[in-house]
């Protein structure tokens, strides 16, 4: 049989029919553990299938719409070209200034717009801040439980995560004691979480006192992840946030979001307050 250039282009054709390519997923992708919420949407939805009258422990969606008034700035805002282009920078000047006067009324705590970067939620820099800090072989100190980007930022940079265990024992705070020295040694970044997920634990100003000195001896920077900092029963007793605590602008910073606080999980808004060098 002569092969002609018709019946060539054919068999190629046949080829790319038959033959699929083989997609390599990358080693950092490959050492991810599942994503825990992904995981229980998936068995959430297979038990109301089944039938079952469930009480969901998934993400954390509140239930409630976003306030109304936010929702009529935000159509007025749109209709805008300004706000059509890039963002620079830090985000809005105007916006930083309203996280500062939040920050003073809330929390007594004197910040300015340059030690506030806006956010696309406090996920976006919670899971990429350690591209800024963290090299191959670093430490991550992270609570276990936790929220699970703390440790898939640690995994992207070639980090090493240490799970510190939040035992019912030690009022679900971190044994900062319990540390072992070589650990240390490596260790860059600790992250704390409080008003706490999942345990609901919150943290004293004594708590806060020793993160910092230990912070400060170690040269350990304190990542606080603060977005449950409005959810609480007592108005006596609202959580403290980590930032009013003398010295913690030294050590570290402390990430909010508008998610739970406004329900706005949706609209993809936060913030990283703090020490400056770290915020830059």
């Amino acid at each position: 049989m002569t092969i002609t250039t018709k019946n060539l282009m054919q068999i190629m054709n046949l080829v790319r029919r038959t033959e699929k390519m083989e997609i390599r997923y990358s080693e950092k992708l490959k050492k991810l553990p599942p994503y825990l919420f992904i995981e229980i949407d998936r068995k959430k939805k297979e038990a109301i299938k089944r039938g079952a009258d469930i009480i969901s422990l998934g993400v954390g969606d509140p239930d409630l719409p976003t306030p109304n008034h936010i929702i009529k700035s935000m159509q007025e805002s749109v209709t805008k070209p300004a706000n059509h282009q890039y963002p620079f920078g830090m985000g809005l000047l105007s916006y930083r200034k309203a996280i500062a006067e939040w920050y003073k009324k809330r929390f007594k705590v004197d910040l300015s717009p340059d030690e506030i970067c806006a956010l696309i939620g406090s996920k976006e820099g919670i899971g990429h801040m350690h591209l800024g800090f963290i090299n191959p072989g670093d430490v991550v100190l992270i609570p276990e439980p936790g929220y699970p980007v703390y440790n898939t930022g640690t995994i992207f940079t070639d980090g090493i995560p240490y799970f510190m265990p939040l035992l019912e024992r030690n009022d679900f705070l971190p044994d900062l004691d319990a540390v072992p020295a070589d650990v240390l040694k490596k260790a860059k970044m600790v992250f704390i979480n409080y008003p706490n997920n999942p345990t609901a634990a919150t943290a004293p100003e004594k708590f806060y006192l020793e993160l910092i000195e230990f912070a400060k001896k170690n040269n350990i920077i304190v990542v606080s992840d603060a977005a449950y900092s409005e959810i609480y029963y007592d108005e006596n007793e609202k959580p403290l946030s980590f930032l009013e605590i003398p010295g913690a602008k030294e050590v570290g910073v402390e990430f909010h979001s508008l998610s739970k606080t406004y329900n706005m999980t949706g609209w993809r808004i936060g913030c990283v307050s703090g020490n400056r060098d770290v915020v830059a």
